[in-house]
């Protein structure tokens, strides 16, 4: 293969696995170069501008992180979302051009089938089925002033303890001069 370059992927195109989704349902196409920024810019335009019910988030490869990662800050932004989750493969077409053909023939391709892990995620403002294989509730929300302290909140981080001055015995202090010539104590002298 060191003598072939990949000139085309494509993958195949399925209908999402979602049933009863309105025909006008956003669907984010997250792939490995998208930019988070841009995809939930215009996400949270649809849904806070436009008024979208729901969001479809889907990914496939090395885009999957990156899809979960657009939900999880949709999630967060938006409050309130249901979610369900589908996993499944993907068929994908690679095209690898031969880079050193024969000199009496001509240039050689090979297709490459590639099974790899793809993700479809729905957000909905409306409840969706309890029941559905990969369902997730919305999570509770937290209202200013309200105690979020005990083991229920998870992901809260502590509140850390003020800094304190530590005093290092008289052998391990160091002086370092101010002087740019070093006159003085440098840092790899010791105090006996």
């Amino acid at each position: 293969m060191e003598n072939f370059r990949k000139v085309r992927t494509s993958e195949e195109e399925t209908p999402l696995p979602f049933p009863d989704l309105p025909p006008d349902v956003v669907e984010m196409k997250v792939k490995e170069g998208s930019k988070i920024r841009n995809l939930m810019n215009f996400a949270m335009a649809q849904m806070e501008l436009k008024g979208r019910r729901q969001i479809v988030f889907s990914g496939c490869g090395r885009a999957v992180t990156k899809t979960i990662t657009c939900v999880e800050i949709m999630k967060r932004k938006l409050g309130g979302l249901h979610q369900v989750t589908k996993v499944r493969y993907k068929t994908v077409l690679e095209v690898w051009e031969n880079q050193d053909p024969p000199p009496d023939g001509p240039a050689q391709n090979l297709t490459v089938h590639k099974n790899v892990p793809s993700i479809c995620i729905l957000l909905s403002r409306d409840p969706l089925d309890p029941n559905q294989t990969g369902y997730q509730p919305p999570e509770p929300r937290h209202e200013a002033g309200e105690d979020t302290s005990g083991s229920s909140a998870k992901g809260l981080k502590r509140p850390l303890p003020p800094p304190r001055e530590e005093v290092l015995p008289k052998k391990l202090q160091v002086q370092v001069s101010d002087s740019p010539r070093g006159s003085g104590t440098t840092a790899g002298q010791l105090d006996h």
